[in-house]
């Protein structure tokens, strides 16, 4: 390997530790110094159909997406190599059970590498142990030294016993020698990284929305368990509590979204996560969170839909929901995370941004973003910082005559001053009906229209704000061809740019706000522009709609749609904006 890069796939049945085989090699590789991207690829099954992980690895800069190529593949079955071989380089190594004979249609473009994965795992006594079996051929084959997994098989196992210790490094030298002994000329060493002086991070996408939303002071987070948005679940399940923090399993997703509003009520910072179908349940009691006035954050982990759909796919297909979900008109806003490690920062601003304006937040990442793991450094944590929005002190209630707090008073911004239940003077009825500035439910005409514009008009100053955080360009001054996406296409549309290069008067940008949308941000690029291609991750074109809508220039719109449930590759955009 001459590049500055590889790839690595490890790919069997689900139940025959999968995952456990790739998360060992990405901790690995993380620890040594290089950037990666592992990505998983499953079925909603717990066990049988195929699965895979896959890694990406570079010495010298970040990389946000697991790649279009593949070097070398470890398969425990043949349904692997049909299903991944169309990926293989010219001369990838394929590392296959020698429990099956293996077939490829590439012929000798890869070479074919038996090993008895399951016979050494079955003569140690432990079948799943296959997996380090795999891990020490990996190792001999990319060239890295296997005193870096002798490290890893100590940190991860050590507490069970020397016992379980040495039977997991046997298992990796039985596949390391192996590979040595009969395929040492087919070694490929990886490039060398260079470790850094402070280890970097290796997180999810959902590994980033729970410790977001922890130090962005969040304090319960109500839920229903859902794939992919489960492993929020999990994450806050394990920390929240040592911050004194609580969670809440509901019986749905109805009973979730309205915890969290109660608990927001009572003054504590309170989440709900879900996906797609979740969210559908959720429409009632959004509109709750807009009539009420009462702060709300609510996760959408966007899969494959409709109905159940592919519950372990990704797609981007929620975003009308999102944003024009539940009856009659309800403000929102609606932002979504441009990478993995900006799902932390995005939470952050979700709850200021909540209680500032006093609407439901929603933030829409997708499967690819939240179930997949990606190194980089440290977070920043200086850009933490905490607004509660406009709320009534203690003071100015005592000077009030009882009954006189108007919580939801007629103020020019349109955002009125909240108070917390307990506080002297400041109780008032949330009603989910129409009120008046008491909170006294009431049907005449101008308070409800007066009421109706009040709502709206608190996301005037924020549409003025949007447009120097809700979208990034890059690319050259009045580009004419402009690339657009939200979310996780960042990554795929980024890499794009790169190889189209010069060749091509391109530019590129993001939305990381759709609501309210950062018109006076994207007109300018739009209007200079001769063609839009809009990477949009659904069948509809939801992103372009959104665009024609907000903008217009509908006679430039062309989409590049992709939902079969895989993310888009590299090679899709570029071979598209060529044309």
């Amino acid at each position: 390997m001459t590049t500055n890069e590889f790839t690595w796939k490890v790919g069997g049945a689900q139940g025959e530790g999968i995952d456990s085989t790739g998360e060992i090699l990405a901790t690995v590789l993380t620890r040594m110094g290089y950037y990666i991207f592992a990505y998983r690829h499953f079925m909603s099954l717990v066990k049988g159909g195929h699965t895979n992980y896959k890694i990406r690895a570079s010495t010298d800069r970040e990389v946000k997406y697991h790649g279009d190529t593949l070097e070398m593949l470890v398969a425990f079955d043949q349904t692997t190599i049909d299903e991944n071989e169309d990926e293989l380089v010219e001369g990838a190594v394929i590392i296959h059970d020698a429990k099956f004979q293996a077939s490829t249609k590439r012929g000798g473009a890869v070479h074919l590498c038996a090993v008895p994965l399951s016979q050494f795992a079955k003569d140690l006594g432990n079948s799943i142990i296959k997996n380090m079996v795999a891990a020490g051929a990996s190792s001999y084959m990319l060239g890295i030294d296997p005193s870096n997994f002798y490290e890893q098989i100590e940190a991860q196992f050590g507490k069970k016993g020397a016992e379980l210790v040495n039977l997991n490094k046997n298992a990796f030298d039985q596949g390391y020698n192996y590979v040595k002994e009969h395929y040492g000329n087919l070694q490929k060493p990886v490039p060398v990284a260079s470790k850094p002086e402070k280890a970097r991070l290796l997180m999810s996408g959902n590994e980033c929305i729970g410790l977001g939303a922890t130090l962005a002071g969040c304090r319960i987070l109500a839920a229903y368990p859902i794939t992919p948005a489960t492993e929020i679940l999990y994450w806050v399940l394990a920390n929240l509590p040592k911050f004194g923090g609580k969670v809440l399993q509901a019986e749905d997703e109805i009973a979730a979204c309205i915890m969290a509003i109660g608990a927001n009520f009572a003054g504590v910072r309170s989440m709900t996560s879900t996906s797609g179908p979740g969210l559908s349940l959720m429409m009632e009691a959004l509109g709750m969170s807009g009539i009420s006035e009462t702060p709300l954050v609510i996760v959408d982990v966007q899969r494959g839909g409709p109905s159940t759909g592919l519950p372990t796919k990704t797609e981007q297909s929620d975003l009308y929901e999102a944003l024009y979900g539940s009856h009659g008109e309800t403000p929102r806003i609606v932002i979504a995370p441009t990478s993995i490690e900006d799902c932390f920062y995005q939470m952050i601003n979700a709850f200021n941004l909540a209680e500032r304006y006093q609407v439901p937040v929603i933030v829409l990442s997708d499967l690819l973003m939240g179930m997949n793991k990606r190194s980089f450094p440290d977070l920043d944590l200086s850009r933490v910082t905490i607004d509660r929005g406009e709320v009534v002190t203690q003071a100015q209630l005592d000077e009030m005559e009882k009954g006189a707090f108007k919580r939801y008073a007629l103020t020019e911004s349109g955002i009125s001053p909240r108070s917390f239940p307990g506080m002297k003077n400041g109780r008032y009825c949330a009603l989910t009906n129409e009120h008046e500035e008491t909170g006294l439910e009431i049907e005449d005409v101008p308070m409800r229209e007066a009421q109706m514009k009040k709502r709206f008009r608190k996301l005037s100053t924020l549409e003025r704000d949007v447009n120097e955080w809700g979208v990034d360009y890059s690319g050259p001054d009045g580009a004419e061809t402009i690339l657009v996406g939200f979310g996780s296409t960042e990554a795929q549309i980024a890499e794009a740019m790169e190889q189209l290069g010069g060749a091509t008067n391109v530019g590129h940008l993001q939305l990381r706000c759709l609501m309210p949308f950062p018109k006076d941000a994207v007109r300018p690029h739009l209007e200079k522009a001769q063609r839009v291609v809009v990477v949009d991750n659904n069948y509809t074109g939801q992103l372009a709609g959104l665009l024609c809508k907000e903008i217009g220039f509908h006679d430039k719109m062309d989409v590049l749609h992709k939902y079969n449930g895989n993310p888009f590759t590299v090679s899709e955009i570029v071979s598209h904006v060529k044309g």
